[in-house]
């Protein structure tokens, strides 16, 4: 499948009747219920709602790491849903960054080394240049050949930040980005991910428990026992 960018399109994420059910030992628990979403370019969401309400399988459907029960998802024009694997792998390296709540580095790679890492899959040519320039912009220049675990909580989500933005996704999903660090390394975290994300003018989807993160989107999207409130 050939996967093209729409970018005459106002919507670049689409869900049409979205539900995700999984069978566990006491029968079927529905997880998501008949979700219906769509998501402009260039805009700020946050999904927001109380534990157990469904929001990381949201983000997860919609950037293609899960597949659901029933619906269908558009990202860019490209119906996700309807992809092989290998397509959504394509799309994912072609349009869409990750930052994760527990910054999901490898431990074996140094911070440049993880940063370059989604450039080199996709066979960047300037690969090192451009990330030492990303890893300069998180203000990570003297740490560019430490591991994972000489690193500090914010310093870690920063190379983690570094990492998403390098390959100037189109679509930005943050799953609690804040939520390992203390209040003050948070706001510092936060600081980045939205100054980076006005200056690659990214879609950035999050999940957050924190409201003040939260208020700083352009829209909020609330979930209640798997449907929006």
């Amino acid at each position: 499948m050939s996967i093209q960018s729409d970018a005459l399109s106002e919507t670049i994420i689409s869900a049409k009747n979205l539900s995700k059910t999984v069978l566990t030992a006491n029968g079927s628990l529905t997880i998501l219920s008949d979700i219906h979403l769509n998501i402009n370019r260039g805009e700020s969401l946050a999904i927001m709602g109380m534990s157990g309400s469904g929001k990381t399988t949201l983000i997860s459907l919609l950037a293609g790491l899960d597949t659901p029960s029933s619906g269908t998802i558009t990202i860019s024009g490209q119906p996700l849903t309807a992809m092989t694997e290998d397509d959504k792998a394509r799309l994912r390296n072609q349009f869409i960054g990750f930052v994760f709540q527990n910054f999901q580095l490898l431990n074996n790679l140094t911070a440049l080394e993880n940063v370059m890492l989604p450039l080199e899959i996709i066979g960047h040519p300037q690969a090192k240049d451009k990330a030492l320039n990303f890893l300069d912009r998180v203000g990570l220049s003297h740490r560019y050949h430490h591991r994972p675990s000489q690193l500090s909580g914010g310093e870690q989500q920063r190379v983690a930040l570094a990492r998403a933005f390098v390959t100037q996704p189109s679509i930005l999903f943050a799953d609690e980005p804040t939520g390992n660090l203390d209040q003050k390394t948070g706001k510092t975290i936060i600081d980045l991910l939205f100054a980076l994300n006005e200056e690659n003018k990214t879609t950035l989807v999050l999940v957050t428990h924190d409201q003040s993160l939260a208020t700083l989107c352009s829209r909020t999207l609330m979930l209640e026992n798997g449907k929006t409130a």
